[in-house]
């Protein structure tokens, strides 16, 4: 039997595709993918530089609000369940699954993508994809680790399959729906279902969410939400960071080799990719600040939800007329200093925790004990400054668990637990770098410039900080350099750069503070004690 054939047989056998009515089209290439979508899908077109241009429909984000996981004997214990995984009973998830697959029935044609999840081979999973649109499809084959003609042909049965229906609605009385949308994740069945969201990126961070269950749980690897990167002698950094952080720029270091930029692995073996492509955000995109990436938007890559001229097909990156959430995914070869295969075998050397304080309170660099590292891990601690949502009008802190709280499927603290052990045994240093205000809070002091944190990644790297001068931080307890080459001494503590009165001073500072330990109650229960003492300790009144 074909490999076609038996992946038409095992769709009508497990999800009775009706291959004879539904033109299956099975791992097709880029050039027939483009072909679909310019035929077949409105809004599509082929930009200046090659690259797909297309539309996302009226969903131009994730929807996390409409996410659920089954709640099954075989998953349900494990589960963080709460406000980021929401219970879905079973039965349901099997009406929205025939809602899907009658749906998939009714298309002409149909696209089937294997690939895998995990660059290596002893952890990877084969996952399927199908969908109804050429776009997706071309999405996935760029963001999954795209199989060779070898592998194919010993593929077998997928570890795990994506139903996406995104351009059908789910019925919103059906019991456990709060919208048309619906993204569903059943771990007894090994599949996710999507309705009513044409939102590529759903697919993407929905086997994020599966390798947060799989790896942990089924092989003792610990799954994170980083980019990652080795130096010419093998050593290892990752970093972590919510948006606005600098995690993608910092970790594309031109003296460097990039394993990935947004997800990945840290097993016994080191450190691997989950993914075979990048996701950029592409709004303000330009040659001049990333060229990297401005230079990967080429034949093959998709550019969703952007303006561009109708005659000459240039792309306008400061146009967010539809979303300001524009983006590219493309294949990380596309990326010059990627290293391919994304693996590493060696283990982390530097955890790097990224944050944008925009009360200008946290220092530039600081180097953190386990106990600290672990709090601020599970913390994920940011900054919204004014302007960047509808009703910000000052800094405003934010945390999301483990620098990726809408993709956790377990408690954070086991994935801190698993990360503080991991240290240990390879003896990693770790660090907080704050990318964001010094000289006072936004509006008032100014962002750190952007050569002063590449001069302090660069001097954790090269070994410098680990063997300078500390200093200790009061209240939160940090130890801080006195000196980092490149970098003016004065403003690596924030206490001396302060522009304003020393009341302001310790107001804003022990703000930020009690923000951290108001965030950290909820996670108090299932942490140590020495993670409880390793956060910020108020002064008593």
């Amino acid at each position: 039997m074909s490999p076609q054939r038996r992946v038409e047989e095992e769709l009508h056998e497990t999800a009775h595709i009706d291959y004879s009515r539904v033109s299956i089209r099975w791992n097709p290439s880029v050039a027939q993918l483009y072909e679909d979508a310019l035929k077949y899908e409105e809004g599509s077109a082929i930009s200046s530089t090659g690259a797909l241009v297309t539309a996302s429909g009226s969903k131009t984000g994730r929807s996390p609000k409409d996410k659920r996981i089954v709640d099954e004997p075989g998953s349900s214990k494990d589960i963080w369940w709460g406000p980021v995984n929401t219970k879905l009973p079973e039965h349901i998830f099997l009406i929205n699954r025939e809602r899907a697959v009658d749906y998939l029935n009714t298309r002409k044609r149909i696209y089937v993508f294997d690939g895998f999840a995990g660059w290596d081979p002893k952890y990877r999973i084969k996952v399927r994809v199908v969908s109804a649109r050429a776009y997706h499809c071309l999405f996935m084959r760029n963001m999954l680790i795209r199989p060779t003609d070898e592998e194919l042909e010993s593929y077998g049965s997928p570890d795990f399959t994506i139903y996406n229906a995104g351009a059908f609605p789910a019925n919103r009385y059906t019991t456990g729906m709060t919208s048309t949308t619906s993204v569903a994740i059943n771990f007894h069945m090994n599949e996710m279902v999507i309705l009513g969201t044409e939102y590529a990126g759903e697919m993407k961070k929905g086997i994020f969410s599966v390798m947060h269950y799989y790896m942990p749980i089924k092989y003792n690897v610990l799954s994170l939400h980083s980019s990652a990167n080795e130096g010419p002698d093998g050593d290892v950094s990752v970093f972590f960071g919510l948006s606005g952080t600098g995690k993608t720029t910092l970790s594309a270091d031109p003296k460097r080799s990039l394993i990935g930029d947004d997800e990945h692995c840290w097993s016994d073996n080191g450190v691997f990719n989950i993914e075979g492509g990048c996701y950029a955000k592409c709004i303000h995109l330009s040659p001049d600040k990333e060229p990297e990436i401005f230079n990967a938007i080429r034949f093959g890559s998709v550019l969703e939800n952007v303006i561009y001229d109708p005659q000459s097909r240039i792309v306008n990156y400061d146009d967010d007329a539809l979303t300001e959430n524009t983006r590219c995914a493309y294949p990380i070869e596309f990326i010059p200093n990627a290293k391919v295969p994304c693996i590493s075998s060696n283990h982390p050397k530097n955890i790097i925790l990224l944050t944008c304080d925009a009360y200008g309170v946290l220092p530039p660099v600081s180097k953190l004990s386990s106990a600290q590292a672990m709090y601020h891990f599970i913390s994920g601690y940011t900054a919204k400054i004014a302007g960047t949502e509808d009703g910000v009008t000052q800094p405003e802190a934010t945390f999301s668990a483990c620098f990726g709280q809408p993709f956790l499927v377990l408690h954070p603290a086991r994935y801190a637990k698993m990360l503080a052990e991991k240290m240990e045994q390879h003896s990693a240093d770790a660090w907080l770098v704050n990318t964001g205000w010094n000289g006072g809070a936004y509006g008032v002091g100014e962002r750190i410039k952007l050569k002063y944190s590449r001069a302090i990644i660069d001097a954790i790297h090269s070994g410098e900080l680990a063997k300078t001068e500390y200093e200790l931080y009061d209240v939160f307890n940090l130890q801080i350099p006195k000196s980092c080459t490149g970098v003016p001494s004065e403003i690596l503590n924030p206490s001396k750069t302060w522009n304003g009165s020393e009341e302001s001073y310790i107001q804003t500072r022990n703000k930020l503070a009690q923000s951290f330990v108001e965030n950290f109650i909820q996670y108090e229960d299932q942490a140590t004690p020495e993670i409880l003492l390793a956060g910020p300790i108020l002064p008593s009144a």
